[in-house]
């Protein structure tokens, strides 16, 4: 079984369906609303898990109602939460609209998230007996930063989604300790100023061995350094959610990838567990558990018999 770790956000989110996303100073009538515990590192966590990995989570949650809701969703999920921390305060809250296309917007307030500013000594043993480290930027940069080098020193395989998109290039020591970089197509486009998704690819090569752009309904795109990046379709599918696919792509990738399944196959497998997701409402809620995913990834007309 693979062993992950993913060093992460936990975020309570807050989410209001709508026929259409409000203007700015506009008000328009929601026609529900639910609180779904998530965070980009939880995400990934439970999206790991469903998939089969084994799955331990280091963060912070607050102590409050929320972070014994996230805690307790994590556990749930077979995800280890013994150095996920409680922190005085508030949770992270992520408040999220979702419209009728199943496209979203999110504001994320750290909460207990902004707390985890270093590795401790647990941390890092965890990290010494994992396959992988999963890492987003929903926590402060410099713990980020110290566990992509820790990782790399210890020779645990690094996989950085760098969302939320930075306004700032990403340090050097960062991008030098990663494996892997999953950037959606805007978040390429941030880190190198480039809209093409291939031209985008390559720049990254620069900084690191290996990248995967996400594309939303049209796939992703694999690079690596010495080879042409080959493009992977994705199922069509009618979307009703979107939020949390990117986080159900990426745990599901790692799972595949440390399966030591050969990348286009890693990629369209975890496509397939993203194409299941975005059919749900939610992010955790919507992640498909693994035998979904190898039922779908072997019969694709089970997912596209509902595509339009």
């Amino acid at each position: 079984m693979t062993s992950i770790v993913v060093l992460g956000s936990t975020n309570m989110d807050l989410v209001t369906y709508v026929p259409r996303a409000p203007a700015l100073g506009e008000t328009v009538t929601g026609r529900s609303f639910r609180t779904i515990p998530g965070g980009k590192g939880a995400n990934q966590a439970v999206a790991a898990a469903r998939a089969g990995a084994e799955v331990a989570m280091i963060g912070a949650v607050g102590a409050d109602d929320f972070g014994a809701r996230l805690r307790s969703t994590l556990e749930h999920c077979a995800v280890d939460t013994d150095l996920l921390r409680t922190a005085e305060g508030s949770s992270g809250t992520a408040h999220v609209v979702v419209d009728d296309e199943g496209g979203n917007a999110i504001v994320v307030v750290p909460g207990a998230n902004g707390t985890v500013t270093s590795l401790t000594h647990g941390d890092e043993a965890l990290i010494a007996t994992a396959d992988a480290l999963l890492l987003q930027l929903e926590l402060p940069l410099s713990v980020v930063v110290e566990g992509a080098v820790t990782a790399r020193r210890l020779g645990v395989r690094t996989v950085l989604t760098p969302a939320p998109a930075p306004a700032q290039p990403l340090p050097p020591e960062l991008l030098a300790a990663t494996d892997l970089l999953v950037p959606n197509e805007h978040e390429a486009a941030a880190l190198t100023g480039l809209t093409d998704p291939r031209a985008a690819a390559q720049a990254l090569l620069r900084d690191v061995p290996e990248v995967v752009v996400t594309l939303g309904a049209a796939g992703s795109l694999y690079a690596v350094r010495g080879a042409e990046p080959v493009a992977v379709p994705a199922p069509r599918v009618r979307a009703v959610d979107t939020t949390g696919a990117g986080d159900t792509f990426v745990g599901a990738l790692a799972v595949a990838l440390g399966e030591g399944r050969p990348a286009p196959e890693a990629l369209a497998w975890a496509q397939t567990a993203a194409a299941l997701s975005v059919q749900r409402e939610g992010a955790s809620t919507s992640m498909p558990y693994r035998v979904e995913i190898e039922a779908a990834f072997l019969s694709p007309h089970i997912l596209e018999a509902d595509a339009v």
